[in-house]
């Protein structure tokens, strides 16, 4: 009886630090996470050429230069219902750091890039747009759903991990976590 109350209790503990995770982004500190992360390996995607972007290619996290992430998917609401906030918080950021949304859809596949340029132009998108079509970028930050942002910093750690919507505020404070200021 003792034992399965341990068992019991162990796993209490194991989803409360997965809950925990999920809830701030990351891994707690008492669990393993904290201020040393390594450094995520770069990875090359596909541009599309929209408002604010370009055709072309784009490396992430950028070498050298502090990163923020966002990743989108076209049939989420929840990204439509944090465009303005990425938006005010790309305006105030400025070219501080490399600003980049990222599709892990199908795109030229599954899905048009036409339909992922009519997505970002009806909802004011005006900064860099990549494709993540292997989703090779994406498997290196444990996303638990769409939006997620990660704010790496110019080593390629990173210093902020979220999922859901947020507002400006918010993404501006997580984004600073990577300028080290």
């Amino acid at each position: 009886m003792r034992r399965r109350h341990l068992l019991a209790g162990l796993a209490s503990v194991g989803a409360l630090g997965g809950a925990g995770a999920v809830a701030t982004g990351g891994v707690p500190d008492a669990l393993g996470g904290g201020d040393a992360p390594e450094p995520i390996e770069p990875v090359t995607l596909d541009t599309i050429e929209a408002p604010g972007s370009r055709d072309g290619e784009v490396t992430l996290p950028a070498p050298d230069r502090p990163t923020f992430v966002d990743f989108f998917a076209t049939w989420c609401k929840p990204c439509v219902e944090q465009m303005p906030a990425l938006a005010e918080a790309h305006d105030r950021i400025g070219d501080e750091v490399l600003f980049v949304s990222v599709t892990t859809e199908p795109v030229g596949e599954g899905i048009s890039e036409e339909r992922v340029v009519n997505w970002w132009r009806e909802n004011d998108g005006d900064w860099l747009v990549a494709a993540d079509v292997s989703a090779e970028l994406a498997s290196r930050f444990p996303i638990g759903g769409y939006p997620s942002a990660r704010a790496i910093d110019a080593t390629g750690r990173v210093r902020w991990a979220t999922s859901g919507t947020h507002t400006t505020e918010e993404f501006v404070e997580g984004i600073e976590k990577a300028l080290d200021r």
